[in-house]
This record gives C-alpha cells, sequence and structure tokens, in this order.
C-alpha cells in the first residue's frame, strides 16, 4: 500500500514538473515577444528622450536623466516621457486644466457669437493641442503597460521553472523511495495483551 501511495504522488509530482516547463516555455516566450513587440513599435515613433537642457524641474530631472539623449525603446522610458515630459508641458500649455475642461470652454465660447475669435481660435489651437498630447499619452502608457506584463511573464516563467525542478526532485525522490519501501516486510500486528 504504502509503494503505491509513494508511486501515485511522485508521478503526480511529475507530472505537475511537464506543466511547469511547458508553462515556464510559454511564459518566457510570451515575455520574449511582448519586449520584441513594444521595442519594435516604440522604435518606429523615433523619439529621442530629452536631454538634460530640456528638463525644468527636479522630478523631470529623476525621472528623465537615465534615460536622456536615448532612442525610445522600452515601457519604462515610455512612461518617464508620458508622465514627466508630455504632461508637464500640457498642464504648462493649459494652465492644469483637462482636454475636456479646455474643450467644453472652447465649445461654449465658439457658440458666442460676440466672442473674441483670437480668443476662440486660441482656445481651440489649445484643445487640438491637448488632444494630441492625451492621445500620444495614451499610446506610451499601454507601451508601458504591455512592458510591464511583458516582465511579470518572465518572472512567472522563471517561477514555473524553478517550481518544475523543485516538483521533479521532488518525484524522483519519491520513486527512489518507493522502491526501498517495498523491500521492508509488513510491520507484523501485535497480538493484545494478556492480562
Amino acid at each position: 500500500m504504502r509503494k503505491t501511495l509513494d508511486k501515485l504522488i511522485s508521478w503526480t509530482g511529475l507530472i505537475l514538473a511537464a506543466v511547469l516547463v511547458v508553462a515556464g516555455g510559454l511564459l518566457t516566450y510570451a515575455s520574449s515577444f511582448v519586449a520584441d513587440n513594444v521595442k519594435e513599435q516604440l522604435s518606429q515613433q523615433n523619439i529621442t528622450m530629452p536631454v538634460a537642457a530640456a528638463l525644468q524641474t527636479q522630478e523631470q530631472k529623476d525621472a528623465l536623466l537615465p534615460f536622456a539623449g536615448q532612442k525610445m525603446e522600452n515601457g519604462a522610458q515610455a512612461k518617464a516621457f508620458a508622465d514627466h515630459y508630455i504632461l508637464v508641458h500640457m498642464n504648462t500649455q493649459s494652465n492644469n486644466k483637462t482636454y475636456s475642461e479646455v474643450s467644453g470652454e472652447f465649445l461654449k465660447l465658439s457658440k458666442d457669437p460676440n466672442a473674441d475669435q483670437a480668443q476662440v481660435k486660441a482656445l481651440g489651437d489649445l484643445r487640438q493641442s491637448l488632444f494630441m498630447g492625451n492621445t500620444l499619452r495614451g499610446l506610451l502608457l499601454n507601451a508601458y503597460a504591455f512592458g510591464t506584463m511583458g516582465v511579470i511573464a518572465l518572472y512567472a516563467g522563471i517561477g514555473a521553472f524553478i517550481g518544475a525542478a523543485i516538483f521533479l526532485v521532488l518525484g524522483l525522490l519519491g520513486l527512489r523511495h518507493a522502491k526501498t519501501a517495498a523491500g521492508f516486510p509488513a510491520v507484523a500486528q501485535r497480538a493484545p495483551a494478556t492480562v
């Protein structure tokens, strides 16, 4: 009975090891695919990260100096550029107003027949600029999100390979134990003590 149980548990461990090897391989492939795809898509945009002279605040410097002058190729660069360069310029232009707020002001002002047309045009230009900035930020932050998922997949793949190795060792040790368990004689049952 003990030998059968050892074999059953050991083979279950070996099957789990095989499943984890397959999962680790798929996760590693997914990580590589995502990283390559993000790099390819960002490289096609031909964005160069700003140099130190273009950075105005300490927060910008902290976020962007590690990438200064580099071609954008990964999610970390995309997030830093989106949050600490594009957004800063958008907020400076709009006095920290969102696209929605500026768009609402533009629509209201453009319906007023007595409105200053130069002001309407300036507000329309700002609205267009904020729309393009938000669009670019969204695309860059998507690249960051996919890049992060790729990194998570890589770590999950490594964890799967480690788990597979552990189950493989435990399964083999269990099979070895099953062979030695068969060699032991069955324990004789004791007769009840007589009084």
